[in-house]
Protein backbone atom coordinates (compact mmCIF):
# COMPACT_ATOMS: atom_id res chain seq x y z
CA UNK A 1 0.00 0.00 0.00
CA UNK A 2 2.92 2.33 0.86
CA UNK A 3 4.30 1.80 -2.48
CA UNK A 4 1.44 3.26 -4.45
CA UNK A 5 1.08 6.26 -2.58
CA UNK A 6 3.67 8.54 -4.94
CA UNK A 7 1.10 7.23 -7.62
CA UNK A 8 -2.04 9.29 -5.86
CA UNK A 9 -3.41 12.10 -7.64
CA UNK A 10 -2.33 15.39 -5.47
CA UNK A 11 -4.90 18.34 -5.14
CA UNK A 12 -4.53 22.01 -5.74
CA UNK A 13 -4.82 22.11 -1.47
CA UNK A 14 -1.85 19.49 -1.58
CA UNK A 15 0.05 21.79 -3.95
CA UNK A 16 -0.69 24.73 -1.84
CA UNK A 17 0.21 23.52 0.95
CA UNK A 18 3.73 22.63 -0.06
CA UNK A 19 4.06 25.86 -1.42
CA UNK A 20 3.47 27.01 1.78
CA UNK A 21 6.67 25.01 3.40
CA UNK A 22 8.72 26.76 0.48
CA UNK A 23 7.82 30.22 1.40
CA UNK A 24 8.44 29.80 5.04
CA UNK A 25 12.04 27.95 3.67
CA UNK A 26 12.57 31.65 2.05
CA UNK A 27 11.32 33.96 4.90
CA UNK A 28 13.81 31.95 7.11
CA UNK A 29 17.12 31.89 4.49
CA UNK A 30 17.04 28.33 4.01
CA UNK A 31 15.99 28.79 -0.02
CA UNK A 32 17.25 31.90 -2.01
CA UNK A 33 15.46 33.38 -4.79
CA UNK A 34 16.24 31.21 -7.55
CA UNK A 35 15.73 27.72 -5.61
CA UNK A 36 12.57 28.98 -4.28
CA UNK A 37 11.41 29.93 -7.80
CA UNK A 38 12.28 26.51 -9.50
CA UNK A 39 10.97 24.66 -6.62
CA UNK A 40 7.31 26.97 -6.91
CA UNK A 41 6.96 26.09 -10.51
CA UNK A 42 7.98 22.26 -9.96
CA UNK A 43 5.07 21.98 -7.11
CA UNK A 44 2.16 23.83 -9.68
CA UNK A 45 3.37 21.16 -12.24
CA UNK A 46 3.50 17.97 -9.71
CA UNK A 47 0.45 15.66 -10.92
CA UNK A 48 0.88 13.20 -8.25
CA UNK A 49 2.66 13.14 -4.58
CA UNK A 50 5.64 11.23 -5.92
CA UNK A 51 5.97 14.63 -8.18
CA UNK A 52 5.63 16.63 -4.52
CA UNK A 53 7.98 14.35 -2.01
CA UNK A 54 11.31 15.49 -3.31
CA UNK A 55 10.26 18.94 -3.62
CA UNK A 56 10.04 19.95 0.52
CA UNK A 57 12.25 16.94 1.61
CA UNK A 58 15.46 18.55 2.85
CA UNK A 59 13.46 21.20 5.02
CA UNK A 60 12.29 20.99 7.87
CA UNK A 61 8.63 21.32 7.76
CA UNK A 62 8.75 18.29 5.66
CA UNK A 63 7.78 14.71 6.38
CA UNK A 64 5.75 11.56 5.94
CA UNK A 65 2.70 11.25 7.30
CA UNK A 66 0.21 8.74 6.20
CA UNK A 67 -1.63 8.81 3.46
CA UNK A 68 0.94 11.63 2.00
CA UNK A 69 4.52 10.95 1.80
CA UNK A 70 5.22 14.88 2.06
CA UNK A 71 3.59 17.23 4.69
CA UNK A 72 0.61 18.60 4.50
CA UNK A 73 0.39 20.56 6.96
CA UNK A 74 2.00 24.05 6.91
CA UNK A 75 4.61 24.05 9.98
CA UNK A 76 5.70 27.77 10.60
CA UNK A 77 9.19 28.32 12.02
CA UNK A 78 9.52 28.68 15.46
CA UNK A 79 9.43 32.57 16.75
CA UNK A 80 8.23 33.54 13.20
CA UNK A 81 6.49 37.27 13.74
CA UNK A 82 7.52 36.98 17.29
CA UNK A 83 9.37 40.36 17.70
CA UNK A 84 10.68 38.72 21.67
CA UNK A 85 12.80 35.79 19.64
CA UNK A 86 14.36 39.31 17.57
CA UNK A 87 15.68 41.46 20.91
CA UNK A 88 18.63 38.79 21.27
CA UNK A 89 20.94 41.62 23.23
CA UNK A 90 24.52 41.72 23.04
CA UNK A 91 26.96 44.30 21.36
CA UNK A 92 25.30 44.37 18.07
CA UNK A 93 27.25 42.84 14.98
CA UNK A 94 28.19 46.35 13.39
CA UNK A 95 28.67 50.09 15.44
CA UNK A 96 28.87 52.37 12.52
CA UNK A 97 28.50 53.15 8.82
CA UNK A 98 30.44 55.83 7.06
CA UNK A 99 30.38 56.92 3.61
CA UNK A 100 32.40 59.97 2.24
CA UNK A 101 32.14 60.05 -1.78
CA UNK A 102 30.98 56.86 -1.69
CA UNK A 103 28.08 54.62 0.21
CA UNK A 104 27.40 52.15 2.51
CA UNK A 105 24.60 49.54 3.85
CA UNK A 106 23.68 47.30 6.63
CA UNK A 107 21.16 45.39 5.37
CA UNK A 108 20.02 41.66 5.92
CA UNK A 109 20.25 39.57 8.75
CA UNK A 110 22.47 41.73 11.24
CA UNK A 111 22.29 42.57 14.90
CA UNK A 112 21.64 46.57 15.25
CA UNK A 113 23.53 48.00 18.49
CA UNK A 114 21.59 50.21 21.10
CA UNK A 115 23.57 52.72 19.31
CA UNK A 116 24.31 52.61 15.34
CA UNK A 117 26.45 56.08 13.95
CA UNK A 118 25.89 56.64 10.27
CA UNK A 119 28.05 59.57 8.37
CA UNK A 120 27.63 60.81 4.84
CA UNK A 121 29.44 63.02 2.65
CA UNK A 122 29.06 63.81 -0.63
CA UNK A 123 27.67 60.26 -0.26
CA UNK A 124 24.67 58.37 0.70
CA UNK A 125 23.67 55.05 2.99
CA UNK A 126 21.40 52.55 3.79
CA UNK A 127 20.41 51.13 7.15
CA UNK A 128 17.77 48.54 6.61
CA UNK A 129 16.38 47.16 9.76
CA UNK A 130 13.47 44.58 8.14
CA UNK A 131 15.64 41.02 8.57
CA UNK A 132 17.89 42.80 11.93
CA UNK A 133 17.77 41.67 15.15
CA UNK A 134 18.22 44.18 18.04
CA UNK A 135 20.59 44.50 21.12
CA UNK A 136 17.38 46.21 22.84
CA UNK A 137 13.80 46.66 22.65
CA UNK A 138 14.90 50.14 22.07
CA UNK A 139 18.02 51.34 19.75
CA UNK A 140 18.83 54.86 18.55
CA UNK A 141 20.11 55.18 15.03
CA UNK A 142 21.86 58.40 14.49
CA UNK A 143 22.32 60.09 11.35
CA UNK A 144 24.48 62.57 10.26
CA UNK A 145 24.18 63.75 6.58
CA UNK A 146 26.43 66.74 5.04
CA UNK A 147 25.42 67.28 0.87
CA UNK A 148 24.47 63.26 1.29
CA UNK A 149 21.34 61.04 2.02
CA UNK A 150 20.89 58.36 4.44
CA UNK A 151 18.12 56.12 3.87
CA UNK A 152 16.42 54.22 7.35
CA UNK A 153 14.07 51.10 6.53
CA UNK A 154 12.02 49.79 9.28
CA UNK A 155 9.65 46.79 9.15
CA UNK A 156 5.97 47.16 9.40
CA UNK A 157 5.23 46.89 13.30
CA UNK A 158 8.22 49.04 14.80
CA UNK A 159 7.73 52.10 16.62
CA UNK A 160 9.45 55.14 14.97
CA UNK A 161 10.99 58.54 16.76
CA UNK A 162 12.45 61.20 14.72
CA UNK A 163 14.38 63.38 16.54
CA UNK A 164 16.46 64.72 13.77
CA UNK A 165 17.64 68.74 13.28
CA UNK A 166 17.93 69.78 9.67
CA UNK A 167 19.83 73.11 8.22
CA UNK A 168 18.81 73.38 4.50
CA UNK A 169 17.88 69.56 4.55
CA UNK A 170 15.32 67.42 6.82
CA UNK A 171 14.74 64.16 8.42
CA UNK A 172 11.44 62.12 7.14
CA UNK A 173 8.35 62.31 9.69
CA UNK A 174 5.98 60.53 7.71
CA UNK A 175 6.41 57.34 9.94
CA UNK A 176 6.73 58.98 13.48
CA UNK A 177 3.76 58.53 15.14
CA UNK A 178 2.56 55.29 14.05
CA UNK A 179 1.77 53.02 16.60
CA UNK A 180 4.23 49.55 17.04
CA UNK A 181 3.05 46.24 18.06
CA UNK A 182 2.94 44.68 21.43
CA UNK A 183 6.34 43.96 22.38
CA UNK A 184 7.68 45.40 18.99
CA UNK A 185 11.73 47.21 19.48
CA UNK A 186 11.31 51.59 19.14
CA UNK A 187 13.66 52.93 16.67
CA UNK A 188 14.58 56.50 17.34
CA UNK A 189 16.08 58.45 14.77
CA UNK A 190 17.89 61.29 15.92
CA UNK A 191 21.06 63.61 13.83
CA UNK A 192 21.84 65.92 11.92
CA UNK A 193 21.59 66.94 8.05
CA UNK A 194 23.04 69.61 6.62
CA UNK A 195 22.23 70.56 2.87
CA UNK A 196 21.35 66.58 3.23
CA UNK A 197 18.57 64.64 4.07
CA UNK A 198 17.49 61.78 6.26
CA UNK A 199 14.79 58.94 4.58
CA UNK A 200 12.43 56.77 6.75
CA UNK A 201 11.07 54.30 4.88
CA UNK A 202 8.69 51.48 6.34
CA UNK A 203 8.64 48.47 3.43
CA UNK A 204 7.90 44.85 3.56
CA UNK A 205 10.90 42.27 2.85
CA UNK A 206 10.79 40.74 -0.12
CA UNK A 207 10.01 37.59 1.04
CA UNK A 208 6.81 38.74 2.79
CA UNK A 209 6.29 40.66 -0.60
CA UNK A 210 6.17 37.83 -2.63
CA UNK A 211 4.33 35.68 -0.14
CA UNK A 212 1.49 38.45 -0.25
CA UNK A 213 2.38 38.01 -4.27
CA UNK A 214 1.36 34.49 -4.47
CA UNK A 215 -1.49 34.99 -1.98
CA UNK A 216 -3.13 37.39 -4.15
CA UNK A 217 -2.46 34.87 -7.41
CA UNK A 218 -3.98 32.30 -5.78
CA UNK A 219 -7.24 34.66 -4.53
CA UNK A 220 -7.70 35.14 -8.87
CA UNK A 221 -7.17 31.80 -9.30
CA UNK A 222 -10.07 30.77 -7.28
CA UNK A 223 -12.36 34.16 -8.41
CA UNK A 224 -11.55 32.32 -11.77
CA UNK A 225 -12.59 28.60 -10.99
CA UNK A 226 -15.31 30.71 -9.37
CA UNK A 227 -16.40 32.81 -12.30
CA UNK A 228 -15.54 29.55 -14.61
CA UNK A 229 -18.75 27.86 -12.56
CA UNK A 230 -20.57 30.73 -12.88
CA UNK A 231 -20.03 30.69 -16.70
CA UNK A 232 -20.91 26.66 -16.69
CA UNK A 233 -24.25 27.42 -14.97
CA UNK A 234 -25.30 30.21 -16.73
CA UNK A 235 -24.10 28.24 -20.21
CA UNK A 236 -25.70 25.19 -18.86
CA UNK A 237 -29.68 27.16 -18.03
CA UNK A 238 -28.68 28.58 -21.59
CA UNK A 239 -28.21 25.11 -23.11
CA UNK A 240 -31.74 23.96 -21.34
CA UNK A 241 -32.97 27.04 -22.88
CA UNK A 242 -32.29 26.02 -25.99
CA UNK A 243 -33.52 22.54 -25.61
CA UNK A 244 -36.83 23.95 -24.42
CA UNK A 245 -36.67 26.21 -27.40
CA UNK A 246 -36.30 23.56 -29.66
CA UNK A 247 -39.03 21.44 -28.13
CA UNK A 248 -41.36 24.25 -28.42
CA UNK A 249 -40.36 24.84 -32.07
CA UNK A 250 -41.20 21.28 -32.60
CA UNK A 251 -44.48 21.35 -30.92
CA UNK A 252 -45.24 24.22 -33.34
CA UNK A 253 -43.95 22.87 -36.81
CA UNK A 254 -45.90 19.37 -35.91
CA UNK A 255 -49.23 21.62 -34.72
CA UNK A 256 -48.63 23.76 -38.46
CA UNK A 257 -48.07 20.38 -40.32
CA UNK A 258 -51.69 19.24 -38.04
CA UNK A 259 -53.41 22.43 -39.64
CA UNK A 260 -51.75 22.49 -42.95
CA UNK A 261 -53.44 18.82 -43.39
CA UNK A 262 -56.84 19.97 -41.92
CA UNK A 263 -57.04 22.49 -44.30
CA UNK A 264 -56.19 19.75 -47.37
CA UNK A 265 -58.53 17.76 -46.32
CA UNK A 266 -61.32 20.47 -45.80
CA UNK A 267 -60.43 22.03 -49.05
CA UNK A 268 -61.00 18.19 -51.00
CA UNK A 269 -63.80 17.55 -48.66
CA UNK A 270 -65.02 20.82 -50.46
CA UNK A 271 -64.19 20.12 -53.71
CA UNK A 272 -66.25 16.57 -53.43
CA UNK A 273 -69.53 18.42 -52.13
CA UNK A 274 -69.26 21.29 -55.17
CA UNK A 275 -68.69 18.18 -57.66
CA UNK A 276 -71.84 16.07 -55.78
CA UNK A 277 -74.17 19.25 -56.39
CA UNK A 278 -72.85 19.87 -59.65
CA UNK A 279 -73.93 16.22 -60.35
CA UNK A 280 -77.19 16.49 -58.72
CA UNK A 281 -77.86 19.62 -60.51
CA UNK A 282 -77.01 18.20 -64.09
CA UNK A 283 -79.17 15.07 -63.21
CA UNK A 284 -82.53 17.07 -62.55
CA UNK A 285 -82.00 19.00 -65.86
CA UNK A 286 -81.85 16.23 -67.61
CA UNK A 287 -84.98 14.84 -65.92
CA UNK A 288 -86.63 17.94 -66.77
CA UNK A 289 -85.41 17.65 -70.04
CA UNK A 290 -86.68 14.37 -70.65
CA UNK A 291 -90.40 15.15 -68.98
CA UNK A 292 -90.34 17.48 -71.63
CA UNK A 293 -89.63 15.72 -74.27
CA UNK A 294 -92.19 13.19 -73.35
CA UNK A 295 -94.92 15.58 -73.34
CA UNK A 296 -93.96 16.44 -76.72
Amino acid sequence: MTEELPELRASDTDRERVAEVLRDALAEGRLDMEEFEERLDATYKARTYGDLAPITRDLPAAGVTPPSPVSMVKQPAEGSGDWASRIVGGEGSSQWGVAIMSGFERKGRWTVPKRFNSFVFWGGGVVDLREADFADREVVVNCVAIMGGLDVIVPPGVEVVVRGIGIMGGFDQREEGVRGDPGAPRVIVTGFAFWGGVGVRRKLTRAERLRIKEQRRQEKLERKAGHQGEREELEGGSSHRDALDMGHAATRDALDQARSVHRDAMEQHRDMMRQHREERRRARHEERDERRRGRD
